[in-house]
């Protein structure tokens, strides 16, 4: 399995997202320039210029025609995707972290971080379908989890946020009303700072990857722990497999310790596990970084890493990686 390198970031990695017809890479870095490209040949189609700060995350509407991304800059940006264009920013007092569209696009999550003495919040706005007609004013506002939120996302059929963060603690947000509906058990829960979420392709559980050394899956309803994956470096970033039961988590320490540790090149790797088993199948070896961004593409026969060291990875799997007996 060869990879195909991308270089197109001079910072670090932050988020990797395909759209839905998996032919488009959307990869967001600290380097303010989200890039795209052709998901089958790594070939760069084009930048987002406009974001002066480092850009956390992004999302891609169902019918690829815009881009939203959150940044640094206190700004969240929608996008044309087809011209790079700048559609609309939201201005935020603090720092923008995640986003999500909601199904049907016609809303989407964006959280902000805790700056100065605002506590972190999460912003649901309402999407015209018209971009000249788009406002900034918020449908709902959700203030309450202490510490940062680094994922926010819709769960099913929009009848509920899910967010998760520094606290460890994962909730169930009712959208309409702004209610708190669950938190995961603290027993059973992350130890610490949950640093990624994914959720699975017909959206009925979701995955989350934390520094306490693990991920776990989890109900989308329910939220219900169902399975823990356990490794041995901090997890920051984690993706489920649309094809088969696979679990693919990436990490590596903290970028202040890396020279503590290992000298020998390319030592970061992307762990795959059984989804059910719960045991390690195999691992792609190859950034010179902690892997901070994870995604595989809809039709799961590829799927993308992004590190620390400023490289976008795409790997096409081998036909022998279709059948990997336990």
């Amino acid at each position: 399995m060869r990879p195909i390198l991308m270089k197109g970031h001079e910072r670090p990695l932050t988020f990797l997202k395909y759209n839905r017809d998996g032919d488009l890479l959307f990869s967001c870095a600290k380097d303010h320039t989200p890039n795209v490209w052709f998901a089958d040949n790594g070939e760069r189609l084009g930048t987002y210029r406009g974001h002066n700060g480092a850009v956390w995350c992004c999302d891609v509407s169902r019918d690829s025609l815009h881009l939203i991304t959150g940044s640094a800059d206190q700004t969240a940006k929608l996008w044309n995707v087809q011209t790079g264009a700048q559609l609309y920013s939201f201005n935020f007092d603090s720092p923008a972290r995640a986003v999500d569209f909601a199904v049907g696009d016609k809303l989407a999550v964006i959280t902000t971080d805790p700056f100065m003495e605002l506590p972190s919040a999460i912003h649901v706005k309402r999407i015209s379908k018209d971009p000249s007609e788009q406002t900034g004013e918020s449908v709902l506002i959700l203030k309450g989890p202490q510490g940062r939120i680094n994922r926010a996302v819709w769960g099913p059929l929009n009848r509920t946020i899910i967010s998760a963060g520094e606290d460890a603690v994962i909730r169930i947000w009712d959208s309409e009303t702004g209610k708190l509906l669950r938190e995961s058990d603290k027993e059973t829960g992350h130890k610490k700072t949950i640093t990624s979420l994914s959720k699975s392709a017909d959206g009925s559980h979701f995955l989350t990857g934390s520094s306490d050394k693990s991920a776990k899956l989890w109900d989308i309803r329910s939220l219900t722990l169902i399975k823990t994956y356990v490794t041995e470096r901090p997890v920051n970033a984690v993706a489920m497999s649309p094809l088969l039961d696979h679990v693919v988590l990436g990490g590596g320490q903290e970028a202040s310790h890396v020279t503590m540790t290992d000298h020998r090149a390319g030592k970061f790797e992307a762990k795959f596990f059984d989804k059910i088993l719960q045991e390690e199948i195999g691992g792609v070896k190859g950034h010179f970084g902690p892997i901070n961004a994870l995604a595989f593409n809809p039709d799961g026969k590829s799927f993308s890493s992004g590190g620390e060291d400023g490289y976008v990875r795409l790997h096409h799997f081998d036909p022998d990686y279709f059948n990997i007996k336990i």
